[in-house]
């Protein structure tokens, strides 16, 4: 005896899409603004939270400090510039490089490390965008995290040094061109850290991995390559400072301030010509940024 086989149809609203269709740069752009949330702990727990400001706000207090510091001095010495020798916006970076650096290290392979380990990635894929857009729109989206970050203390400065002189806009006028300068400079390290950043990210899927390898590349180096190249002198010498990773974009800084940081004075790699300091920052800022889309621009869901 066989039973007939029943079932019912239910209508659950679903409808076909009918609005527009705006493709990879719509994909991109939402990678890209993803990015940005994921670095600074938008959307996530207080606890995703803590890293990244704690930076932000570290890396802001030498500016305030010496903003304070220019109008104490101001209002009891009267010129401070001539009073004190006060660290300037060429300075600046060298004097805060190494939370820049950290703080690199810490942020950045949070936009790529987890989406590896969790397969994340693999919803990315589908289509309509690629590994290129994907690899494209984090390194963007961290790039520019990355020169917010650089910038907002030496604006923090800027106005330090402005209210603390007699006359601001006086002050302004007459320093005005410190600051296309620092944001030329500014971009210059968040370029390079971000390219460094993320080429090691995309080698593992373990965050902490990632930032002690970052880290160790920017403190190990300091003292091989400053110790060596003093011991070796000479040509071979001002050659062998240049593998002082950490001090590279504030060879840049004083390129672009021509003058000599406080960081780097002593440093052998100065005396090299600029084109070879250009040169050298040049393969460590793309020479990475290759090495982070090759790792990507093949991956397949």
């Amino acid at each position: 005896m066989s039973t007939a086989r029943t079932g019912e149809v239910f209508d659950i609203g679903y409808q076909n899409y009918e609005g527009p269709r705006e493709g990879r740069p719509r994909a991109r752009r939402a990678v890209y603004k993803e990015g940005i949330r994921i670095a600074l702990g938008i959307g996530r727990g207080g606890r995703a939270k803590i890293m990244p400001w704690a930076f932000i706000v570290a890396a802001g207090i030498p500016a305030l400090v010496l903003a304070l510091i220019a109008g104490t001095v101001d209002r009891l010495a009267g010129d401070f510039s001539a009073a004190i020798d006060l660290p300037s916006h060429g300075d600046y970076y060298g004097i805060a490089s190494i939370i820049f650096l950290i703080f690199a290290a810490a942020v950045g392979p949070e936009l790529l490390c987890p989406d590896r380990r969790d397969r994340v990635i693999n919803l990315y894929l589908v289509r309509p965008i690629t590994g290129t857009d994907y690899i494209l729109a984090r390194w963007a989206a961290f790039m520019t995290i990355m020169t917010l970050v650089t910038w907002l203390p030496q604006f923090i400065l800027l106005t330090g040094l402005a209210l603390g002189a007699d006359n601001p806009a006086t002050y302004l006028q007459d320093n005005w061109a410190d600051t296309p300068r620092f944001l030329a400079s500014g971009f210059v390290l968040a370029v390079y850290t971000t390219g460094i950043a993320l080429a090691v990210a995309s080698y593992t899927t373990r965050r902490a991995y990632a930032a002690a390898f970052i880290i160790g590349i920017f403190v190990i180096s300091l003292p091989f390559a400053t110790g060596l190249s003093q011991d070796i002198g000479g040509t071979a010498g001002e050659y062998l400072s240049l593998l002082n990773f950490s001090q590279i974009p504030i060879l840049m800084n004083d390129i672009i301030f021509n003058e000599n940081n406080l960081t780097t004075e002593e440093a052998l790699s100065t005396q090299l010509p600029k084109i070879t300091q250009i040169g050298w920052y040049a393969i460590l800022t793309v020479v990475p940024f290759l090495v982070m889309w090759r790792r990507y621009w093949k991956l397949n869901p």
